[in-house]
């Protein structure tokens, strides 16, 4: 058997000014998506005086914690060249796994919370598999886990949801308010934490590492004697790590696993990792800039519903700025 060294083939010096022209690029971006947020909360304030209160402020932090948790996850796939379309049903099926686990088998609260994340990770091994094994198209392969998570969540509860009387300390993991005084719940500090881990293992470890090469060029990365077969199903698997953590906040949020739902949350995940600076061509993207994205989303849906906005109208907004963000992407890529 020959044994590989995975280390990445230096950059030659005249890649290096590229390099630094791409971290401006993206630094650019994420100032310029930043600014947008600004503007965008600067509007709402003016337009209804109940936006920017202390707490219509915790209560935009709370939403954006779910979708921003699968947008984490999803930034490492994207980076990558990749598509995760299942995050969304994914995160649903998690949700009614942690209802089996706690209120239909019992189990204690840690054991289910875990169960339910591994479970998660389940599904990031086998859209790894499908991808960097059977080389299906990210977008086929995620796409059928999509479907299939949909109607695993539907099957198991018997199409109803699945109450966590049993287990009312369930709802303190996303309720529980940590600051006395101030609503601030507990779900909003595992966001940050979920963001600064998220970060350091993007910036500071070998899976960020191999995660911009694979992205950035995959052949070479393969030659370099990186084994990227495995490095993607691990990156998949992370990426499912998420899921399961959001389908737990979720649940906890409605002190319920629901069944249904789910489609769409994907997207508006995945518009917030576009809206911060990654590339759907991979090879570019940061946590920072994810978070922002997020943000925005969550700002944006708040501030429509306060000033009144119908529901089918918002829906309208948010697919807008999907296809914005997607066209800004485009010409980013264009002037690379």
């Amino acid at each position: 058997m020959t044994l590989t060294t995975e280390t990445p083939t230096p950059k030659p010096a005249e890649a290096r000014p590229n390099a630094a022209r791409g971290a401006l690029r993206g630094s650019l971006q994420q100032l310029l998506a930043f600014a947008s947020l600004i503007v965008i909360v600067i509007f709402f304030s003016i337009a209804s005086p109940h936006f920017f209160t202390t707490a219509n402020i915790i209560s935009i932090f709370t939403a954006a914690t779910v979708t921003g948790t699968l947008a984490l996850g999803t930034t490492f796939v994207i980076i990558t060249g990749g598509i995760d379309l299942s995050i969304g049903t994914g995160m649903i099926l998690c949700g009614v796994m942690a209802g089996v686990f706690l209120t239909y088998w019992g189990w204690p609260l840690w054991a289910g919370v875990l169960g339910a994340v591994l479970f998660g990770a389940l599904i990031g091994v086998v859209n790894g598999f499908n991808v960097a094994v059977l080389k299906i198209p990210p977008f086929i392969a995620t796409l059928g886990m999509m479907l299939i998570a949909a109607g695993l969540a539907l099957v198991i509860s018997g199409t109803k949801p699945i109450y966590f009387k049993e287990t009312p300390d369930f709802q303190s993991i996303m309720n529980l308010s940590i600051i006395p005084g101030v609503r601030f719940p507990l779900g909003v500090a595992v966001f940050i934490v979920l963001i600064v881990l998220s970060a350091l293992l993007l910036s500071k470890t070998i899976v960020g590492r191999y995660t911009f090469s694979i992205g950035s060029n995959e052949a070479a990365t393969a030659l370099s004697g990186v084994n990227v077969v495995k490095w993607k199903i691990i990156i998949y698997t992370i990426s499912g790590l998420f899921v399961g953590i959001a389908g737990v906040l979720s649940a906890s949020r409605l002190s319920s696993a629901q069944p249904t739902g789910g489609m769409g949350l994907e997207l508006e995940a995945i518009a917030a990792v576009v809206i911060g600076g990654t590339s759907l061509q991979g090879g570019k993207g940061s946590i920072v800039g994810t978070v922002i994205g997020a943000l925005i989303m969550a700002v944006l849906t708040n501030g429509l519903r306060i000033i009144s906005v119908p529901q089918e109208w918002q829906s309208v907004a948010v697919g807008l700025v999907i296809l914005i963000a997607v066209y800004l992407d485009m010409l980013r890529r264009r002037s690379a």
